[in-house]
């Protein structure tokens, strides 16, 4: 199999390390903030559909920076360091992070869609959608275009290709939106806006270079 080797391969690269940092520093804002004064930041920066009161432009960007829970965050900024920082490598920090804030303002602007589509319910407007997974996805969805043979360890235990990963994935996320269970609260929507805009956007980029596969 063919290994990524650029020329200067850093474990934390620049973006991804302040990415890291940023979303830390406004999870740590968020339950201060909720703790001690009360202040719920969900209203004023995680994003609301364009119906509601609540919504306010910058919401599109700030929702990117916002997590609901420990897990919610550790999960994203694991999986965005694992592929983004590939990504950031090969294509260095001023295109990643242009890809990464592209990725998720896509992601914001499907779920978006969806919800105006489906007429959502006075009660569903005001419902707040935060975290970094849209584009996170764009970042696995690029991982998998650009390396697809390459082995990725599910559980650290179980070899499979980043391109069926990606797929199955993809597979599921799809079901979960369709079904559209009760009590469900994840965005499946916008993980896989965030997905299309980023294979599409790698794929623009990528086009008559077709030798950066591995």
């Amino acid at each position: 199999m063919t290994q990524f080797r650029p020329n200067r391969f850093e474990i934390l690269p620049q973006v991804i390390k302040n990415l890291l940092i940023i979303n830390g520093l406004v999870f740590l804002a968020q339950y201060i903030t909720e703790q001690q004064g009360g202040i719920n930041m969900d209203n004023l920066f995680a994003l609301h559909t364009w119906q509601s009161p609540l919504f306010k432009p910058w919401q599109l960007l700030t929702h990117m920076f916002l997590h609901g829970s420990i897990g919610h965050i550790l999960s994203n900024m694991f999986v965005l360091w694992m592929f983004g920082s590939t990504l950031e490598n090969l294509w260095g920090p001023r295109r990643f992070l242009i890809f990464y804030l592209i990725c998720g303002l896509g992601a914001a602007l499907c779920h978006m869609g969806v919800l105006e589509a489906q007429q959502v319910l006075e009660a569903k407007l005001n419902e707040p959608t935060l975290g970094a997974s849209g584009a996170v996805f764009g970042c696995l969805a690029a991982f998998g275009y650009l390396f697809p043979n390459t082995q990725i360890y599910l559980y650290f235990l179980f070899p499979l290709k980043a391109k069926w990963f990606v797929l199955i994935y993809a597979g599921f996320e799809l079901t979960m939106a369709i079904s559209n269970s009760a009590g469900d609260n994840v965005a499946h929507v916008a993980h896989l806006g965030g997905a299309l805009v980023g294979f599409l956007l790698v794929y623009f980029w990528n086009r008559n270079n077709r030798r950066t596969f591995y």
